[in-house]
């Protein structure tokens, strides 16, 4: 099991390799990589979030330990709400 949560994050939001890639400015080998497990600089790291439209503060429920449904729930209620 891969030590992130960048691909369900990023499933939960229905957006694929490239879209991630191309809003976070990275290569969609690099989210290849970082889905799989790899380990990847704290820049990289930065830019995944913000693509995902998640802030730096949620970076352990992303990459470490923490859970992430509380995320994939704002978000999913944010996508009904137009993020009102």
């Amino acid at each position: 099991m891969s030590g992130n949560k960048v691909r369900r994050v990023r499933e939960a939001l229905m957006m694929s390799k490239a879209e991630l890639a191309r809003k976070a400015g990275l290569s969609t080998l690099t989210i290849d990589r970082v889905e799989a497990g790899k380990t990847c600089r704290l820049d990289t790291k930065r830019k995944i979030l913000h693509a995902l439209g998640l802030r730096v503060a949620d970076k352990d429920s992303v990459f470490g330990d923490r859970s992430i449904e509380h995320l994939i729930a704002t978000h999913i209620s944010d996508a009904h709400t137009g993020g009102n």
